[in-house]
């Protein structure tokens, strides 16, 4: 598939979550969506029984058609495969245009969790990871009704936006999301500034934190000229923000429809490990918040 969107299924409500958000963006963008389902190997051998594997398969495909039907023509495919989960996800991601996993809800405070497998793929994916809070849970009786929500088109997308380190694939994610619903695009540039002696010395020759923030201001803004030009149809602001990238992200975040970072990951010796805002976003961030590979 040339564009697709690739959700992790197990069954939970975690899971179950993502399909449902992914399949409205299959709505939105008319883009079929895939359900895979990876029952993991032990050694040389399948885990659990073969009746709990048959429940889980029945599942699958219970899932697949109920979304199917609700979709307006989007089509829904299930997969399952049997390995291992971060290796399957991964590879089933390489050829999509986006993967969506589920995470459970602790509250506004204490925000996301999200297990080993969400970890590992967040951090090695090659295509943007969407990561989907758990919402209200949906019942086969009440199923949840796949159409765009009258408020869809204003809840905007935030992205944030990294001067130092050109992000193009992070904006371009987010300039075709925010067009896919019809939302305004929200770019933030968080700054801070010079500090010790470059803040004296800065200071010395008559310049403020007023003055920096025109000249960051105008950085914002010719950085975002391209993607105005790109997107006439789009409503884009961009701010020039003093104070901490997470805090600052995380409070534009709360009116959100989504939150959309880049991922610069640190390579450690125990493999790929997100960056400290990456982190900040899926634990803490109140809507789904989508992590685009820069690297």
């Amino acid at each position: 598939m040339d564009a697709s969107i690739v959700v992790g299924f197990d069954g939970s409500p975690e899971s179950v979550a993502a399909a449902d958000w992914a399949a409205l963006e299959g709505v939105r963008r008319r883009w079929p969506v895939e359900l895979v389902q990876v029952w993991p190997w032990a050694g040389d051998h399948v885990l659990g029984s073969e009746e709990a594997m048959r429940w889980a398969r029945r599942r699958l495909a219970d899932e697949a058609a109920g979304l199917g039907a609700r979709s307006a023509g989007v089509e829904v495919i299930a997969t399952h495969v049997q390995g291992d989960p971060v290796t399957v996800l991964r590879a089933a991601g390489q050829g999509a245009a986006m993967l969506v996993l589920g995470s459970r809800a602790l509250g506004a405070l204490r925000g996301f969790l999200t297990g080993s497998v969400s970890r590992q793929v967040l951090g090695r994916a090659d295509c943007p990871v969407v990561l989907v809070r758990t919402g209200e849970s949906r019942t086969d009786d009440s199923p949840t009704d796949v159409t765009p929500p009258d408020g869809d088109r204003q809840a905007g997308v935030v992205v944030g936006l990294r001067m130092r380190h050109p992000t193009d694939r992070t904006v371009e994610f987010a300039c075709e999301a925010a067009a896919a619903r019809s939302a305004p695009l929200r770019v933030i540039h968080v700054w801070s500034p010079p500090s010790g002696s470059d803040y004296l010395a800065f200071a010395a020759i008559g310049n403020s934190e007023k003055e920096l923030a025109k000249v960051e201001q105008t950085l914002v803004e010719e950085a975002l000229e391209p993607w105005r030009r790109r997107y006439p149809q789009l409503a884009i602001t961009g701010e020039a923000v003093l104070g901490t990238v997470t805090l600052t992200l995380l409070e534009a975040a709360a009116g959100a429809g989504l939150l959309v970072i880049g991922r610069h990951s640190r390579r450690l010796s125990l493999g790929p490990h997100l960056g400290s805002v990456a982190q900040a976003a899926i634990h803490h961030a109140p809507c789904p918040v989508a992590v685009v590979p820069d690297d």
